[in-house]
């Protein structure tokens, strides 16, 4: 049968196999299910034999039988009849039921591994791709799993069991019968083979601008605030409708194919369910099998047969299946974060080195970082500045994890990054970045985020040292005050100090500033500045500031000056201002653009 198609390739792929290996947790419930399928078929298929003596021993024997006969033995009959018709739907409802159950697990382990090692693959990786592409692939994949294996138990499975039960016992009414049901297999099995092979390309190209179509429309909808703002709203629709239209250029010309599949599949089937028909007629006409046996051959017929005339969508399903698991397979052979053998863990981060440290983009052709060294330890609050391009958020991402050096190494507590337990360093992290990224939620929730533990008195203590009062003082609900997606009900001032006190709430040994005050105002970012000046001298952590605006990193310890990928020059605010170099260079320009404000003037250090 067209099932057999599938078992004859599934040493040529490998998602059987990826398929087998999610399965076999659940085998003994597989093993079960199949048997209840087995049963709901077999006692399906005992209805026409049941039926086959009703008329042979009954119906056909009028002049034989009394009329009490009659009835007692037609009766007892149509008893068993209802009993093995009971029996199938019990067995069918709990063959449903598990079926149900493998699928889901499957279905959502199967995701969650594959959103799982997504999580866990290098920084980079995220860098060149779209995120709403593997969200796409998997939820794809998960659909597709699912349809495949309720139509391989409900479908594939019983009419094999079908199969196997009409020819034993086409054998035993006629030899000649038995073969006749059995060469629709290789028949029909061939035939699939044959004409599927272009549904897999095509289901390919879909599946490949579907994917392309989720991550366009994540991009579109995460930055619906340009969008609308510049009124590209019509442009939007109009790119995502171009490339919808080509995706459903492609589905039809498959369910065009499919159709054509499944009309000649169809027509062969009615072909070979006709040749049947007359060798039967032709047997009933030598007298060699009876009306009751040609009746219940003949039902049986419709069991195998009708199945089959959804051989089109079932090898459509298939071939769904294999292309999403094929895109899976791709998600997990993508190597994880390169992780240490055997992890250091350092614990709170008390000193930090970077040792002649250079770093080089996939696609650039110079070092976006080249030979930096610097050094700092608990308590201190160091800075880097630089123009645009000068590698201020590469080292950030060096320093985190995200990045590797290529070249020299980088020390928490003494310990090379090289056998660091990253995740385990993160957790003493307090992370403000310049893209306040809040959640739709309350204050609480916002904050529980970084440390779900944190008790409502911890939360009000960060809210209180990230200057946070006239939040507070507009939340009627106090940290139960919603705040909306992306705190679109604060303002940007508002925004950073939260992040601050979210930072903060993690209790962190590391606090980084990446240009956290670059996106505001002038009066708000003194603001800010002040509360990260006065977050920097509690001296329980250390302390790094990126910045583009030379105001927010006047009273750190040591300002490292990044000119392409280099320090040019570093020392403390005033020092750097005598030497008259870049530093100073920045300084003025920014002086000039302020106005000379006091709070920019090199006195006010």
């Amino acid at each position: 049968m067209f099932s057999l198609n599938i078992i004859i390739h599934t040493h040529q792929t490998s998602f059987m196999k990826i398929l087998y290996a999610y399965l076999k947790d659940h085998k003994w419930l597989l093993l079960f299910t199949l048997l209840l399928a087995t049963i709901n078929q077999v006692f399906s298929l005992l209805d026409p034999l049941i039926f086959r003596h009703v008329i042979d021993n009954y119906a056909m024997k009028f002049n034989e039988l009394t009329s009490e006969e009659f009835f007692n033995g037609v009766l007892l009959l149509l008893g068993a009849a209802i009993g093995v018709a009971l029996v199938s739907r019990i067995a069918k409802n709990f063959q449903d039921y598990f079926t149900n159950v493998i699928v889901q697990r499957t279905g959502a382990k199967m995701y969650c591994d594959g959103l799982g090692h997504s999580l866990e693959l290098p920084y980079e990786v995220f860098e060149d791709q779209r995120s709403g592409e593997t969200l796409g692939i998997l939820v794809k994949l998960r659909t597709d799993v699912e349809k495949f294996i309720i139509s391989f138990i409900n479908v594939v499975f019983t009419t094999l069991v079908g199969v196997v039960f009409v020819s034993v016992y086409a054998m035993t009414v006629h030899w000649l019968i038995a073969p006749v049901y059995l060469a629709t297999v290789p028949i029909l099995g061939l035939l699939s083979s044959a004409l599927s092979k272009r549904i897999k390309k095509m289901q390919r190209r879909i599946v490949d601008e579907t994917t392309a179509l989720a991550g366009s429309t994540t991009e579109s909808l995460r930055n619906i605030e340009l969008v609308k703002s510049l009124g590209l709203a019509k442009q939007e629709i109009g790119r995502l409708n171009t490339t919808t239209t080509k995706i459903l250029g492609f589905e039809l010309k498959k369910i065009k194919y499919i159709r054509s599949l499944s009309f000649i599949q169809g027509t062969s089937v009615n072909f070979l369910r006709n040749s049947i028909l007359f060798i039967m007629l032709y047997l009933i006409f030598r007298q060699e099998i009876t009306v009751g046996q040609f009746f219940s051959l003949w039902i049986y017929s419709f069991f195998i047969f009708g199945p089959l005339q959804e051989l089109g969508n079932i090898i459509n399903t298939y071939r769904e299946t294999e292309i999403s698991l094929a895109n899976f397979q791709s998600i997990l052979a993508r190597p994880k974060e390169r992780r240490p053998a055997h992890p250091e863990k350092i614990g709170d981060i008390r000193s930090l080195q970077f040792d002649k440290v250079s770093f080089r983009h996939q696609s650039a052709n110079r070092n976006a970082l080249e030979h930096i060294s610097f050094s700092t330890g608990k308590g201190d609050t160091i800075a880097f500045v630089g123009p645009s391009g000068a590698g201020k958020t590469t080292l950030v991402k060096l320093l985190v994890g995200l990045y590797h050096p290529q070249e020299g190494e980088i020390f928490y507590n003494g310990f090379s990054d090289r056998v660091v337990d990253f995740e385990e360093f993160r957790e003493n992290i307090g992370f403000v970045t310049q893209d306040t990224q809040l959640f739709s939620g309350s204050i609480r929730e916002n904050l529980l985020f970084v440390n779900p533990s944190a008790t409502d008195k911890e939360c009000m203590e960060v809210l209180n040292k990230a200057a946070c009062q006239s939040l507070l003082a507009r939340a009627d609900k106090g940290l139960d005050t919603l705040i909306g997606e992306g705190g679109v009900k604060v303002s940007g001032g508002e925004k950073q100090r939260l992040s601050i006190a979210r930072a903060l709430l993690r209790r962190p040994s590391l606090l980084v500033f990446d240009e956290a005050t670059s996106a505001l105002d002038s009066i708000t970012e003194k603001e800010i500045s002040q509360t990260i000046r006065d977050v920097s001298e509690m001296q329980d952590h250390i302390t790094i500031m990126i910045a583009h605006r030379l105001s927010t990193i006047m009273h750190a310890d040591c300002i490292y000056v990044l000119e392409k990928g280099r320090i040019a020059e570093s020392g403390k605010h005033a020092e750097l201002l005598d030497k008259k170099g870049l530093y100073y260079a920045m300084w003025r320009q920014q002086v000039g653009e302020k106005g000379r404000d006091a709070s920019f003037a090199p006195t006010s250090v």
